[in-house]
């Protein structure tokens, strides 16, 4: 399954957005796991928590529901603008999938138009159409470019994430200031040097 897997996800992947059934099948499942952790589900504090886990992670995964056409729409519009356009420190939030902690940081994502462009708040909601699912930076980085590519066929594609990882500040090697940064780099970004050092310029500039 290559990096833009799931623009349009399969119905087991959606289940738990769908149907509220499900919601209370994932509860169940939640009350089976305050128990293997040693806790009594039926105290007060608890009695309320299945239901309220398993609704945030219908809400912290909603990524799986989306495309990418329900998210840009027809939002792309022909100009012949031909220079780079950024949205940089977005923010994000999202989850591992080998721990299932969340991990949260900013992308800033750019891309040179090839006479078609789009609509500015899309390049933000492709960006949290893929971190809404259980996640590794690398491939949400890559997905994020490929996206892009996809609907615009740009010149060039630039997208860099910089996050922490709680699976590394709570657990594990427990590093509080470790931040993970990754990219990927298409067309010119890739291929023409003066690009990519804009692109890195600017993406790094500080803010105001």
């Amino acid at each position: 399954m290559d990096a833009v897997h799931a623009l349009a996800p399969s119905r087991e992947l959606i289940s738990l957005h769908d149907e509220s059934a499900s919601t209370a099948e994932y509860a169940s499942h939640v009350r089976e796991q305050l128990a293997l952790l040693g806790e009594d589900p039926d105290r007060e504090g608890l009695l309320k928590t299945p239901e309220r886990v398993a609704k945030a992670m219908a809400f912290l995964t909603r990524g799986y529901a989306m495309s990418l056409d329900d998210v840009v729409g027809d939002a792309m519009f022909q100009e012949e603008h031909e220079n780079m356009v950024m949205v940089r420190d977005i923010e994000l939030y999202s989850m591992c999938e080998h721990h299932m902690l969340p991990f949260f940081g900013k992308a800033h994502v750019a891309y040179i138009p090839n006479r078609k462009i789009v609509g500015l708040s899309k390049l933000p909601r492709i960006v949290d159409m893929f971190a809404r699912r259980l996640q590794v930076q690398e491939r949400l980085t890559d997905q994020v470019a490929k996206a892009i590519e996809s609907v615009l066929d740009p010149r060039g594609v630039g997208v860099v994430i910089e996050a922490y990882h709680m699976c590394m500040m709570m657990r594990g090697v427990e590093k509080q200031n470790s931040r993970t940064i990754t990219s990927a780099l298409r067309g010119v970004f890739r291929d023409d040097g003066k690009t990519r050092d804009e692109f890195l310029r600017l993406a790094y500039a500080p803010s105001r």
